[in-house]
């Protein structure tokens, strides 16, 4: 017999927001799981940019979400809504959260939780659902990516990098590009699975591109630095090509010339995630579901997420810090 839950629980709160040391760890109350959620006793979270955001007071959180960070966790449900048939107390997932995952125990939709991958650990299954949503959600859905064509990921030392480069490797790109910021990074990404390796600081995207593909450009760019590469990005796009864009790093204006998307009938999109509809969301999952998670049984070794650094909830000050600074490859966890 499991024994009776606790009504509060340890949880980071950034207050007001600010510097990494704005957080600490305080109580809350236990949240409880809605009619379509699921309740997770927390093993692990996964850190992302948009926390970073959050904390700066720049990504508020959408209606009805948790106040507090942690958009991704993996652990055992311990409660399930009263209109939740797919998963049972004492099942182990991952799942993509609306908020609230920087804790000890956290809801999330029913719909949005995967089972945890045979051979995975519980601190690598939380690194999956944030990226592994946004990039099939970009890269293969909305840029509608395909077996043979060639892809130019910038930031590919990034989680959402590491985790298109082995998705796109897995589904069969013709040839994979990464920009980096230096020779360790680009190593790291071309171990990974990346055919070509970009240092922006000392190389052109769009001639290194150009080169890699025979002139050809690429036929999808994934991009989330913004304005410094708009330009550039459409000039390294092959003739129909797709950019996808997932954030702005570096700003999201700047003026434009954009005769080359009709000369080349090149398609721009992008998207965002955490607002969108938990039906777009469950929509997500279950392709993933289909699609991606059966790759883990036959290509387990380039589907492994890797975990750069483990932080405890009390050192989520450190996590941040590592975050804003760059210096990780892969992905950031806190193991709780």
């Amino acid at each position: 017999m499991s024994s009776p839950l606790p009504t509060t629980m340890r949880v980071v709160d950034h207050g007001a927001g600010g510097a990494p040391e704005c957080m600490n760890i305080t109580q809350a109350q236990l949240p409880v799981a809605g009619e379509d959620e699921v309740l997770i006793r927390v093993a692990a979270a996964g850190v992302n940019r948009p926390d970073i955001l959050q904390r700066s007071g720049k990504y508020p959180p959408p209606a009805g979400a948790s106040p507090y960070m942690g958009l991704e966790v993996a652990g055992e449900i311990v409660g399930v809504g009263s209109s939740v048939t797919q998963w049972k107390v004492g099942d182990t997932v991952c799942a993509l959260t609306p908020g609230g995952g920087y804790a000890e125990y956290c809801t999330a939709p029913a719909g949005h939780c995967l089972p945890i991958p045979a051979g995975l650990s519980v601190v690598e299954a939380a690194a999956l659902p944030e990226t592994f949503f946004t990039v099939w959600a970009n890269v293969f859905e909305r840029a509608r990516f395909a077996p043979g064509e060639s892809i130019l990921i910038h930031g590919g030392s990034s989680g959402i990098g590491s985790t298109t480069i082995q998705l796109a490797k897995v589904f069969g790109a013709g040839k994979i590009i990464v920009t980096c910021g230096d020779q360790a990074k680009i190593d790291y990404a071309l171990k990974l699975g990346a055919d070509v390796g970009i240092n922006y600081r000392t190389q052109d995207f769009v001639e290194e591109t150009k080169a890699a593909t025979e002139g050809r450009g690429a036929d999808v760019v994934l991009d989330m630095v913004g304005a410094p590469y708009f330009q550039k990005n459409i000039s390294a796009c092959a003739t129909e090509g797709r950019i996808t864009q997932i954030a702005f790093q570096q700003g999201a204006k700047t003026e434009l010339n954009m005769v080359e998307l009709m000369m080349r009938r090149l398609t721009w999109t992008g998207s965002t995630l955490r607002a969108r509809p938990k039906s777009a969301k469950t929509a997500i999952a279950n392709a993933l579901l289909a699609n991606v998670w059966p790759k883990f049984a036959t290509h387990l070794d380039g589907l492994r997420p890797h975990v750069h650094a483990k932080f405890a909830l009390a050192d989520i000050a450190k996590a941040h810090q590592m975050m804003e600074a760059g210096t990780h490859f892969g992905k950031i966890v806190l193991v709780v």
